[in-house]
């Protein structure tokens, strides 16, 4: 077996790293998880997570990428398959219906933007994030469009904003109440490229 260079195994250990934070912060939360709990877990040192990280923070917005990168990459395979625009729109519907509001990462995330707020440094940072994940969303709604045949009824910037701040109303209140439906953001999306709402 071939030995790794010093710099892939840098990058196994941060993948390790990262994969195992990402389970205990969705299992227990960001204040009740330390760099600690992540190394043991891990089997690495607590010194190998600061020469990866400089603090815990880091290590959740890394695993906050991870999750999101995931997140999108399911969404786009949704939308951007094959088959007519209304199969594509059950896909989408399927996708919001098993992924807005699951509990651990919901809480996650409103727990790590709660501490965001405390630290302009790591708001910035969260703020940029959104930005991407707004402008990745945009493209998405116009590839979508050109492929469907249909020209958005706003401007794509502006959809992705609407669609993205209602998707994060329904996770936060799915939380809450699981039997709350996803079908509004599906109607929305369908509004957005100018299909009939109540069109099946």
């Amino acid at each position: 077996m071939a030995r790794l260079s010093r710099v892939e195994s840098q990058e196994l250990t941060r993948e390790r790293l990262v994969a195992t934070a990402r389970t205990l912060l969705l299992s227990k939360g960001y204040a009740a998880t330390s760099l600690s709990d992540v190394a043991e877990t891990a089997g690495y040192s607590k010194g190998a997570v600061y020469s990866n990280f400089r603090n815990k923070d880091r290590l959740c917005l890394a695993v906050l990428d991870d999750i999101r990168a995931e997140q999108l990459a399911l969404l786009t395979d949704s939308v951007m398959g094959d088959g007519a625009v209304d199969s594509r729109l059950a896909a989408f519907t399927a996708w919001s219906e098993a992924h807005i509001g699951d509990q651990a990462w919901t809480t996650f995330e409103v727990e790590f933007l709660v501490r965001a707020r405390h630290d302009d440094e790591l708001r910035g940072e969260m703020t940029a994030r959104a930005g991407m994940i707004r402008d990745m969303l945009a493209q998405l709604l116009e590839g979508l469009a050109d492929e469907a045949g249909v020209r958005l009824t706003m401007p794509a910037d502006r959809a992705a904003t609407m669609l993205l701040s209602l998707g994060i109303g329904l996770g936060v209140q799915r939380v809450a109440d699981p039997s709350v439906s996803t079908a509004v953001l599906t109607d929305t999306l369908r509004l957005v490229l100018g299909l009939d709402a109540g069109h099946a």
